[in-house]
C-alpha cells in the first residue's frame, strides 16, 4: 500500500472507556465512519456521535451474553483483506465486505478480575476472545490497518493522522502492531498462568512471562549495558509500586538493592516494633529493631558504617522526623518506607538527590509467588523463598539450651540470614546485626568476614571488645565441618541457629558442646544466589 494509508472506517470496542468519547469525536471530525459494539457504541451514541453497530454490519445480533459479536467474516475480512491484492478485493466486493482501516480495542479486564479475588467462573467469563482475535488480525495486516490497544496511544494516533492527511505512516503502524502482539501475548500469559494455578498444574508444559514498561533506564548494572524496568501487574508492595516523592531517577542497581532491602525489612512485623535494614549490593550492611525507628536505624547503621555510605535504607514503619534527621547525616541513595510524616518529608527536601519512595504497605513475606532466573538457553523458575520458622519449630541439639534472650536473637539472625548471599554467616546481639559474612565460597570464610566486620564496628564505635562477644550466630546452611562453627565461637558466638542435615552433624554438635555453645536446628535451608 502506498504511503500514507488512509483511515476512513474504524471499529472501536473497548472495556476501558477512558478517552473514548474524545477519540470518537476526533475521528468523526476527520471524516472517519465509526463502527462499534455494546457499551462502547452506547457511550458514543449518548455523546451525540453517529455510530453503526457491528451487528448491522454482520447481519447477526450479539449473542450468548456477548460471547459472540465480532467473530464474523464481515469483520475479519475487513481487517485481513490486502488492499493491493486483486483476489482479496474481488472477494470483498463479492461478499459485500467493507474495509476496516483502524481497530481500537482494549480487552476484558481479566488481570484486574483475578487481582480482585474473583471466583473461577467469573475469571473465565472475563477472558476476552473476540478482542484478541481482531487485534491479531489487524496487527498481521499492518500494511493496511492501524491497530491501537492502549489509551496512551490515542493522541499519538491523531497526531500521526494529522501529519499524513488523515492516514498513518508505515513506521507508526508497524510500531502499533508490535505493541498489539505484545498485549495479546501478555494477556494470554496472564490467563495461562492463572489457569495453571487455578487447576493445580505446578509445572505447566509452557510458562509465559510478560511485563509492562515502567521505566527505561539510563543503563544497566554497568554503563555499557542497556536496561528497562518492567512491572508484572502483581501490585506487590515495593519498588515497582512505590511513589517516588523526590530525588534522581532510579538506576538499575538502585531498583535491585531497594527491592532486596524492602523484602528483608518486611520480615519484621511492624506490630512487633520498628525495624530498619540498610543494603549495599543486595546484601545487608546492618539490620536492627529498636524501641523507636530512629534507634533501629542507628543500630543498623552502627553495624557497618563504612558500607552504609551510599546504601539503601528500608523501614517497616512510616518515616518520622527523628529518623529522617539521622539518615541525612550521611550520603544515602534511597529510602523506602510505608509512608512518611510531613516533617520527615520536609527534612528530606533539603537533600534533592536523595530518593524517597513511599508505599501503602509492606510486602507479605509469606505470600507464595514465583521467582525467575535466566540461564543460558532457558530459565529457572521456583517458588520464592517464603520459608519461616518460629520458636516451636526449632530443635535444640546441644546439651545447653538457649536462654529466652538468646532465642530471640537467634530468630532475628535467621530472618536476616535468609536475605544474605550464600554462604551466609550472621552475628546478632540485642536485636541488631554486629557482623555479616556474605557471599563467600566457604562457610569458614564467611565466619571470618563476619568476625572482621564486628572488629571494625568495635573500632569505629570505640568499644572495648568486639560486639560479637556473646552474640547469636546464624548460618544459612549446615556446617559441613566443625571449623566454621568454631570460628564463630572464637569470634564470641554463644548460640547458633542452622538447618542441620550434614553427614557430620554429630561432629558439629560435639564441637558445639565442647565449646559450651547452645545450638538449634531449623530443618530448613536458606541458600541465596
Amino acid at each position: 500500500m502506498t504511503e500514507p494509508t488512509p483511515i476512513r472506517r474504524a471499529l472501536i470496542s473497548v472495556s476501558d472507556k477512558t478517552g473514548l468519547i474524545e477519540l470518537g469525536q476526533a475521528l468523526s471530525q476527520r471524516g472517519v465512519e465509526l463502527l462499534s459494539t455494546g457499551g462502547s457504541a452506547k457511550a458514543m451514541r449518548e455523546a451525540g456521535l453517529a455510530v453503526k453497530d457491528v451487528s448491522e454490519v454482520t447481519g447477526f445480533p450479539e449473542m450468548m451474553d456477548g460471547r459472540v459479536k465480532t467473530l464474523h467474516p464481515m469483520v475479519h475480512g475487513g481487517l485481513l483483506a490486502l488492499r493491493d491484492n486483486a483476489d482479496h478485493v474481488a472477494a470483498m466486493e463479492e461478499h459485500g465486505i467493507g474495509p476496516i482501516d483502524l481497530l481500537v480495542v482494549n480487552l476484558y479486564p481479566f488481570e484486574a478480575t483475578v487481582a480482585a479475588g474473583a471466583d473461577y467462573e467469573t475469571c473465565i467469563e472475563n477472558i476476552d476472545i473476540g478482542g484478541p482475535a481482531m487485534i491479531r488480525a489487524a496487527a498481521k495486516n499492518h500494511g493496511d490497518v492501524t491497530v491501537i490497544v492502549d489509551v496512551e496511544d490515542y493522541d499519538k494516533l491523531l497526531g500521526d493522522m494529522d501529519k499524513h492527511n488523515g492516514g498513518t505512516c508505515s513506521k507508526f503502524r508497524k510500531r502499533r502492531a508490535q505493541i498489539a502482539y505484545a498485549r495479546t501475548a501478555a494477556y494470554d500469559a496472564a490467563v495461562s498462568n492463572w489457569m495453571a494455578e487455578a487447576v493445580g498444574y505446578e509445572t505447566p508444559r509452557r510458562r509465559a512471562v510478560a511485563g509492562t514498561v515502567k521505566q527505561t533506564l539510563r543503563y544497566g548494572e554497568n554503563s555499557h549495558q542497556k536496561a528497562v524496568f518492567y512491572t508484572d501487574g502483581s501490585n506487590r508492595p515495593g519498588v515497582a509500586t512505590a511513589v517516588q516523592l523526590q530525588g534522581k531517577e532510579l538506576s538499575y542497581n538502585n531498583i535491585n538493592d531497594t527491592d532486596a532491602a524492602f523484602e528483608l525489612v518486611a520480615e519484621f512485623d511492624p506490630a512487633d516494633g520498628p525495624a530498619c535494614a540498610i543494603i549495599k549490593h543486595a546484601n545487608p550492611c546492618g539490620v536492627a529493631v529498636g524501641a523507636t525507628l530512629a534507634e533501629a536505624y542507628q543500630k543498623a547503621f552502627d553495624c557497618d558504617r563504612t558500607s552504609a555510605f551510599g546504601g539503601i535504607v528500608a523501614l517497616n514503619q512510616p518515616l518520622d522526623a527523628d529518623t529522617a534527621s539521622k539518615i541525612v547525616e550521611i550520603f544515602t541513595e534511597v529510602v523506602i518506607a510505608p509512608g512518611a510524616s510531613e516533617d520527615a518529608k520536609e527534612i528530606f527536601a533539603g537533600k534533592k538527590n536523595l530518593r524517597l519512595l513511599l508505599t501503602e504497605a509492606l510486602p507479605d513475606p509469606r505470600q507464595p509467588i514465583m521467582a525467575y532466573k535466566q540461564v543460558a538457553g532457558g530459565m529457572l523458575i521456583q517458588d520464592k523463598d517464603v520459608g519461616h520458622v518460629g520458636r516451636d519449630d526449632l530443635k535444640v541439639v546441644t546439651k545447653k539450651a538457649p536462654s529466652d534472650a538468646e532465642m530471640a536473637d537467634l530468630l532475628f539472625a535467621w530472618k536476616v540470614a535468609k536475605h544474605v548471599k550464600s554462604n551466609a554467616i550472621v552475628y546478632v546481639r540485642d536485636g541488631a546485626t554486629v557482623g555479616v559474612g556474605a557471599g563467600q565460597m566457604s562457610r569458614l570464610d564467611s565466619a571470618n568476614v563476619a568476625a572482621a566486620k564486628a572488629e571494625r564496628m568495635a573500632a569505629e564505635l570505640g568499644m572495648d571488645e568486639s560486639p560479637a562477644k556473646g552474640c547469636a550466630v546464624a548460618s544459612d546452611a549446615f556446617f559441613p565441618f566443625a571449623d566454621g562453627l568454631l570460628e564463630a565461637a572464637a569470634a564470641g558466638g554463644k548460640c547458633v541457629i542452622q538447618p542441620g542435615g550434614s553427614m557430620r552433624d554429630n561432629e558439629v554438635i560435639a564441637a558445639a558442646d565442647e565449646a559450651g555453645l547452645a545450638m538449634v536446628f531449623t530443618g530448613m535451608r536458606h541458600f541465596r544466589h
